[in-house]
């Protein structure tokens, strides 16, 4: 398997853990956030679901400039956008081929070039970055009155079968 494959089937098992993870927000109190300079909850799940919107931007494009438009108000639009936005990046990720994985991308901040490498390390970084708050909002489930589901194995409230 090669590393454009690897990274499709782990797209493909993370995108149900983030959207089960969503669903256990208490949709009430998404505005939660456990310090005044922490993200809220509305807000984590929001930046998820836009940097799998660029990251769909950058495999078309090879750049894309960071941008945090405001999140709608529900819970469900937030997993709606989500879903609609992984859906598109796994479909134009299985049509790259080798060398579309391995040309330079760009990630702008403010104009600037805030990250270069290869598509495909890009591709990762967002996954892992996705992945590391996908753990932080884990950790405001219980504080908002919630149970934290499954994400590898059991949790403390989900025994995950």
């Amino acid at each position: 398997m090669n590393n454009r494959d690897h990274y499709i089937k782990c797209l493909k098992n993370e995108v149900p853990i983030f959207v089960r993870l969503f669903k256990a927000l208490p949709a009430d109190k998404l505005d939660y956030r456990p310090h005044p300079r922490s993200m809220s909850a509305k807000d984590l799940v929001w930046l998820l679901a836009g940097e799998l919107k660029d990251a769909a931007v950058i495999v078309q494009k090879h750049e894309v400039s960071f941008s945090m438009p405001p999140a709608p108000a529900s819970l469900a639009e937030l997993i709606a956008a989500y879903e609609k936005n992984a859906a598109a990046l796994k479909r134009k990720v299985a049509k790259l081929d080798g060398a579309a994985w391995a040309k330079t991308a760009k990630l702008l901040m403010e104009g600037k070039v805030a990250w270069e490498a290869p598509l495909g390390d890009m591709l990762w970084g967002f996954l892992f970055d996705a992945i590391h708050h996908r753990g932080q909002l884990s950790t405001y489930i219980r504080p908002m009155g919630g149970k934290v589901p499954s994400i590898y194995g059991p949790s403390a409230d989900d025994p995950g079968h």
